[in-house]
């Protein structure tokens, strides 16, 4: 694992370039940068909402870009993009957080056609419902992460690892043919 400012276009190249040197090849890359912005519209910071957008979006955009060049050469890769239900089911209060995300999934649409003559394959994982930090689920009460739990087919929260053996699967060439995706 390799972590670099996904907002900073050179630390990005430099992120990538240690991985072609120490590797010789990239082979699969997972965006799973993300950061939540809550608040209203109305009353919503511009520079919070840029900021969503600058890690949310654009860092999917700018790694994405620095690995192509490599997985070309290669005639293969794989890129996978961390969406989120948000970009499909709307939440109030969350309006860049959704709004970044559906935009990861359409520009994960775009790149795997994009790039599909080179055998790379681009698909976005929607995770379900994993109590995190983030979204606050392990700090309800028992009864609301019940009711919670009621509106999800399994009845139990997602793991890690549930979406560790997505992506596992999706850098696979099990799913070589699978491309453009949204896995929720």
């Amino acid at each position: 694992t390799l972590r670099c400012d996904v907002t900073d276009p050179a630390s990005v190249q430099a992120a990538i370039d240690a991985v072609e040197r120490e590797f010789g090849r990239i082979d699969v890359l997972v965006n799973n940068a993300d950061i939540n912005v809550e608040g209203e519209v109305e009353t919503l910071a511009p520079e919070r909402w840029r900021a969503c957008f600058d890690v949310n979006v654009f860092g999917v955009f700018a790694l994405s870009q620095a690995v192509i060049p490599a997985m070309k050469r290669a005639g293969r890769g794989r890129i996978i993009n961390a969406a989120s239900f948000a970009a499909i089911i709307p939440s109030v209060g969350a309006a860049a957080y959704g709004a970044s995300k559906a935009a990861v999934v359409q520009f994960t649409r775009v790149l795997a056609s994009e790039l599909g003559p080179w055998n790379i394959t681009v698909n976005a994982y929607a995770p379900g419902m994993i109590p995190t930090a983030m979204n606050g689920i392990a700090d309800l009460p028992e009864a609301r992460q019940n009711r919670l739990l009621d509106t999800l087919s399994l009845r139990r929260w997602e793991r890690p690892e549930d979406v560790a053996d997505l992506l596992c699967f999706l850098a696979s060439d099990y799913a070589g043919y699978i491309t453009g995706a949204l896995v929720d």
